[in-house]
């Protein structure tokens, strides 16, 4: 291991805060207080620590439908995202976003997106600012197996390897896409080598695995920085909740996730391996009572923040050049 002991604390942090904000929301979508859809991240907070614990402030990433752990590996205020999420005035979009379209751009967060594969062209277009400015940053694009089959998606990769730019695109293969199988729905039934095909280094790597995610990251960004053109990831892994809060999950197999939660739990497997190299275990115990308190926390002043008035509703809506 080479990852320091601040670093190991930093991300076990992350991926235990995603993991609390997302079974919190699973409890408080049921009181009908959280407005429109929300979309679980609980099973994935591996691949979005791993893949953002390397970036630095200035480096971008855009996300999707499912972000809250992206909004979170990547620094963005956990109270400012829980007030957003039930819609409030001093949310981190001024409540107007909502879970599906959370973005900061103040931490490179470029915004979560509604629109399945909609993330790429954007993550594209802000590398290309990357490439312009010649300051060594790289743009993230995020999207799930779903996004995989997008023609977007296909030209923001083939526009990438044209011009050359540092975008790395993330592929997080939880098997299911919204309720079809990547097995039926991906011909090649390899998002990896697809991505390969269009002339960039592209890895497959365990999902569930911080470490194997992490250390595709750093590949993948020294290889942007060096060579000054796209890379890819896809990271098998699996997520605890259906597609969206409500969804019941008729195409899953019966106790599947039962066992996805004994065998594939990223943060299971962070404290096995972190603690048999070093880290104590009443350190990562500290943490997760820190965190359990921050989202308390978190829910509580949300519950308690004003909505926007009336005479916000045009404002923020248009931007005039």
């Amino acid at each position: 291991m080479k990852l320091t002991r601040d670093l190991l604390l930093d991300a076990y942090r992350r991926m235990k805060t995603i993991r609390e904000f997302e079974e919190r929301l699973h409890v408080e979508i049921q009181t009908g207080e959280i407005p429109g859809f929300t979309h679980l991240y609980s099973g994935q907070e591996a691949v979005a620590v791993g893949v953002c614990a390397p970036l630095g402030p200035l480096d971008y990433i855009v996300s999707t439908h499912r972000g809250h752990g992206h909004c979170i590996a990547k620094g963005c205020d956990v109270v400012g995202m829980m007030k957003e999420i039930y819609g409030r005035r001093d949310g981190l979009c001024k409540g107007k976003g909502g879970s599906m379209h959370i973005a900061d751009v103040t931490k490179g967060m470029l915004g979560a997106n509604g629109i399945v594969g909609g993330g790429p062209p954007i993550a594209v277009g802000a590398a290309i600012a990357c490439k312009r400015r010649g300051d060594g940053t790289v743009s993230v694009a995020f999207g799930g197996d779903g996004s995989c089959n997008q023609g977007t998606v296909f030209e923001a990769m083939n526009l990438a390897v044209v011009l050359k730019v540092p975008a790395i695109f993330v592929f997080e293969n939880n098997g299911y896409s919204e309720h079809t199988g990547a097995d039926y729905a991906v011909g090649s039934r390899d998002i990896a080598g697809r991505a390969a095909a269009f002339g960039m280094p592209a890895e497959r790597v365990d999902g569930s695995d911080f470490f194997a995610v992490h250390e595709a990251m750093q590949r993948a960004i020294a290889h942007t920085r060096s060579a000054g053109g796209p890379a890819a990831i896809e990271a098998t892994t699996t997520r605890f909740y259906g597609h969206f809060e409500g969804d019941p999950q008729l195409y899953r197999a019966k106790d599947e996730v039962r066992r996805q939660r004994e065998t594939m739990d990223c943060l299971k497997r962070f404290r096995a391996v972190a603690t048999d190299h070093g880290l104590a275990a009443g350190e990562l115990d500290a943490i997760d009572a820190e965190v359990l308190t921050l989202i308390d926390a978190a829910v509580a002043t949300a519950k308690a923040s004003p909505p926007p008035s009336d005479a916000e509703l045009t404002t923020d809506v248009y931007l005039s050049y």
